[in-house]
């Protein structure tokens, strides 16, 4: 869809400046937003907008305002804010029908993304983007003056107090106040959307907080911090003799965790972890992806807690929470699902009940399970193709078969132009030599 719009595993996402996040294109995707939510609650919509620390954000926002206002939708900008606030206070304030979140998450500065709420519904359904994806090609076919460029914003970053307030409160209801009296916690802010919001939560709860990655500057976001890049919390929590730490995404929906040794615990330990709160006695059911480590489902299996997978994305795991009514569920990379609190992944959430979660069972080592070795490579491809068909498909069925005892995973990423591979075996080097293998023969093939 070279002329169009496609929503990816996490809304729409690209690099700044290329179709779609162009001007005329942003103000097109402004109007079918509206459009689409004007006809489904045939109603007058009003949304929430808030944004990552991205330089381009105010640009990308002030485009798609400009197609709110073609049609008279109500917006009002909360500023930089995480992601999940975005959905929490859409939960709790009964003003806001809709939610707009500007942020590529992990993704380097010159990216960004838009990410769309309903407030009864949470993420969209498939008919949702597609409506949206129509509108778009409908607006898009119409010729105007497009404005031809960005102007240029100097980084200014606003937060309104007023909703990082009630976002601030929404959390601080769920837990014991003076929950963290006494310990020294580092947080790694990735100078993304939490870099006030959770040093603020984490102190109000009694911690001492020491923070970095704090300093955003517009470009900064996630570059060597955060969740992806977790040696700055590591070496922070040595440094400093700190109890644990945590260190989120830009956008704040997901997190990653270490103990005061600095080894480093992924979402799939944190699930395990979770599992263990006494207010999960009776836990039956957690739901994990495709590339969730077997050694979780080992684990699971002997708590007589059963593991669904699903395909990655955060959005495939909330469907599955939804239809089977369960309760806990996540990926790998740190998104945490706990389905009574937010329908999405909340990092300062997801840590906080870690936290408390460690309190009340003494596992302040943050022991959680045997991992079975698995190497996961990011090939870049120029186009995506079926990977089920011809060539492709022999290749990977080929390397496949040398399993002894794990799995391979081989999939396109739903927001980058990636292939993503994942091996997974008892065995180490034959897991890295299957997937340095894959690796090699499909980017040949693929480019």
């Amino acid at each position: 869809m070279e002329n169009g719009i496609h929503f990816g595993t996490d809304g729409i996402r690209g690099e700044v400046g290329k179709h779609p996040f162009t001007p005329q294109a942003l103000i097109n995707i402004g109007k079918a937003i509206a459009a689409w939510s004007k006809q489904k609650y045939n109603s007058e919509p009003k949304f929430l907008i808030v944004n990552d620390t991205r330089i381009s954000c105010e640009n990308i926002k002030n485009f798609i305002k400009t197609g709110l206002n073609y049609f008279n939708v109500k917006h009002v900008d909360a500023g930089i804010l995480p992601t999940p606030a975005n959905l929490a206070i859409l939960k709790n304030n009964p003003d806001f029908d809709f939610g707009i979140v500007i942020s590529a998450s992990h993704n380097k500065f010159s990216d960004n993304g838009i990410k769309i709420f309903d407030k009864k519904n949470s993420k969209l359904s498939e008919l949702d983007e597609k409506t949206i994806e129509l509108y778009f090609a409908e607006f898009s076919a119409e010729k105007v003056n497009e404005p031809s460029y960005f102007q240029d914003l100097s980084f200014s970053p606003k937060t309104s107090l007023e909703f990082k307030e009630q976002y601030k409160q929404n959390i601080l209801q769920q837990v014991q106040p003076g929950l963290l009296q006494g310990l020294k916690i580092v947080l790694d802010c990735a100078n993304g959307a939490t870099y006030e919001v959770a040093p603020e939560i984490f102190k109000i709860l009694g911690a001492t907080v020491i923070d970095v990655s704090t300093s955003p500057n517009g470009i900064n976001i996630n570059d060597n911090c955060g969740a992806l890049h977790t040696k700055t919390m590591q070496k922070t929590i040595l440094e400093n003799n700190a109890d644990f730490g945590f260190a989120f995404d830009g956008d704040g929906d997901r997190v990653m965790c270490a103990n005061h040794k600095g080894e480093i615990k992924d979402g799939d330990d944190l699930l395990a972890i979770l599992s263990t709160h006494p207010q999960h006695e009776n836990l039956k059911t957690v739901v994990g992806t495709i590339m969730t480590n077997f050694g979780l489902q080992v684990y699971l299996d002997s708590q007589n807690i059963e593991l669904i997978r699903t395909s990655v994305g955060d959005k495939y795991i909330m469907a599955k929470l939804e239809e089977q009514n369960l309760l806990l569920g996540g990926e790998t990379s740190g998104h945490i699902i706990i389905k009574n609190y937010l329908n999405t992944g909340d990092g300062i959430f997801a840590a906080l009940k870690t936290l408390e979660t460690v309190l009340k069972t003494n596992n302040f080592e943050l022991q959680s399970f045997e991992k079975y070795p698995q190497v996961i490579l990011n090939v870049p491809i120029k186009e995506k193709r079926n990977l089920s068909e011809g060539i492709y498909a022999q290749i990977i069925n080929e390397q496949q078969q040398k399993m002894n005892h794990g799995r391979v995973i081989v999939r396109y990423s739903g927001t980058e132009n990636l292939l993503r591979i994942m091996t997974e075996d008892k065995s180490s080097s034959l897991a890295n030599n299957i997937a340095s293998t894959l690796a090699q023969e499909l980017q040949k093939v693929l480019n």
